[in-house]
């Protein structure tokens, strides 16, 4: 019997899959056009639902108050979500956060560690941000940093400083 509920559970997930990202497209082709009100429709069921992709921007959305009252606590909600699926872009956002203070403590060893991370899986840019952050870090937390983000990516995203 387990069997056959792997099967199906496997069968009805691609199933929804093109669905899933059509609706994503959806989403971005309205918040493209101004249209938050269908994007934030469209999103809110996928990100609920563990798509990162719409977890970031929800993110976004919540970031910079569109179609949604600002609220950065919400923004890093959906932003750590998303970095926890190691999408590279809310990675990098939530290292923005940190380095801001919006929504978290201001905390330079996260912004490091976040930077590093996104750093790590490709993002261009990524790297530089965390050197510039290095340089107005004490070399212990430069460490520590580097330590925590060894074990969010060896953790599979779980253990991340948090």
């Amino acid at each position: 019997m387990t069997r056959i509920n792997l099967i199906l559970a496997t069968v009805l997930s691609l199933a929804f899959t093109p669905l899933a990202a059509q609706d994503f497209q959806k989403g971005l082709a309205a918040a493209q056009a101004g249209d938050y009100a269908t994007a934030l429709q469209e999103w809110t069921p996928l990100a609920e639902a563990g798509d990162a992709n719409a977890q970031r921007s929800l993110g976004l959305m919540y970031q910079d108050g569109l179609g949604v009252p600002q609220d950065s606590v919400e923004a890093v909600k959906w932003y750590r979500l998303a970095a926890e699926q190691a999408n590279i872009k809310a990675q990098v956002s939530l290292g923005i956060m940190y380095e801001y203070g919006e929504g978290v403590l201001q905390d330079n060893v996260m912004v490091h560690m976040w930077h590093n991370i996104a750093s790590a899986n490709g993002h261009s840019k990524a790297g530089e941000w965390r050197d510039e952050r290095a340089g107005l870090m004490t070399s212990a937390a430069i460490e520590k940093a580097q330590a925590m983000a060894r074990e969010c990516m060896s953790s599979g995203y779980k253990k991340c400083g948090y």
